[in-house]
């Protein structure tokens, strides 16, 4: 396919991101062109743009990967998909494929992946090109703008609240009630678990409470160990979704004896550093764990737990103009829900 396309570009770190006007680019072997319809924004996009992650992204670069839009052209030796198809592109652009993790169902540490909007051009534009293997097929009658954010936020929500081995009927504290929390709120439901809310901000709080959390803390005026400990005798399990280092340290003290957490927030920069007590892990046999977005298989997963309504992000969508103005909101941690870009 020939033309140009519209195209928000980051060329030096730190700067704001600037609307281009590019060549729309061709598939090679294995790939894929995607003519964009949404691409929700996450935080990570402005960890990305802010340079607050090591390595750092390669330059020039195109932010978003919570893509959903339909097929355009296809790459030589991509027989499984069709133009007009609709598909989405998760922030794992592509794994190796045979390595020990890939093999293990563990692509999602594979040392050699590849990520959009990061390593790879991604979504904030009218058409990019995506590894074909890695693409979600999105169900008809999905909308696509409430279902991009189940490509990174939904996802990883759910590969995280999984992780955690936490069983129908027990307790799970999500700690962060923002793009990410407030969708593994409505998962953690969906899965038969109850969910304790913890956050700094009210309105949050009380979003929560409409999705289904049973305790609400604001951990701006108690502690939320302390608190969630007094109410229900702690957490069987937690997730972290917040990007304050203290959320994570304060993370092991949400629990009951023999509890894990779930870390899947990102703070980057000088807060990826944090204090941890040894002797309350080590007493209370208590785990913590990391979760890195999701694999294939958990995205299919969460599309079709979105897709049957058991989890919906809370959007709004506004032109890809508005991108830096959206970037500013949260930096100040004023967005509720998350943010979607509309490209169609």
């Amino acid at each position: 396919m020939t033309g140009t396309m519209k195209a928000a570009v980051l060329r030096t770190i730190g700067t704001p991101l600037k609307i281009e006007t590019l060549p729309i680019p061709e598939p090679g072997p294995g790939e894929v062109l995607i003519k964009v319809h949404a691409c929700g924004v996450c935080h990570s996009d402005l960890h990305a743009v802010e340079g607050d992650w090591t390595p750092l992204p390669n330059l020039p670069l195109i932010p978003g990967h919570e893509v959903v839009g339909e097929v355009a052209a296809l790459g030589a030796g991509v027989d499984h998909l069709v133009p007009g198809q609709r598909i989405g592109v998760p922030w794992m652009y592509s794994a190796c494929g045979h390595c020990e993790f890939c093999l293990s169902g563990m692509e999602t540490i594979c040392t050699a992946a590849e990520a959009t909007g990061y390593s790879k051009p991604g979504g904030y534009a009218e058409y990019m090109v995506a590894d074909a293997a890695f693409c979600g097929r999105i169900p008809d009658g999905a909308d696509a703008y409430e279902i991009a954010p189940i490509l990174c936020a939904g996802v990883t929500t759910y590969r995280g609240l999984k992780r955690t081995g936490a069983r129908p009927g027990q307790w799970v504290t999500v700690i962060g009630i923002g793009g990410l929390g407030h969708i593994a709120v409505q998962y953690a439901r969906a899965m038969g678990l109850r969910v304790a809310a913890v956050d700094v901000s009210t309105a949050k709080l009380d979003h929560a409470k409409t999705l289904g959390a049973e305790i609400v803390v604001n951990a701006a005026g108690v502690d939320p160990g302390t608190e969630i400990r007094r109410l229900i005798g702690g957490s069987h399990a937690a997730v972290v979704t917040a990007v304050s280092s203290r959320a994570f340290e304060q993370s092991v003290s949400v629990l009951r004896n023999g509890g894990t957490v779930c870390w899947i927030g990102l703070p980057g920069g000088k807060q990826d550093d944090i204090r941890m007590t040894i002797s309350g892990i080590v007493n209370g046999e208590m785990s913590v764990r990391g979760s890195n977005v999701g694999t294939r298989q958990d995205l299919q997963e969460a599309v079709d737990f979105a897709a049957r309504s058991l989890a919906r992000a809370t959007i709004k969508t506004e032109p890809l103009e508005n991108v830096n103005a959206i970037f500013a909101r949260m930096k100040k941690g004023e967005i509720t829900g998350r943010v979607v870009l509309k490209l169609a």
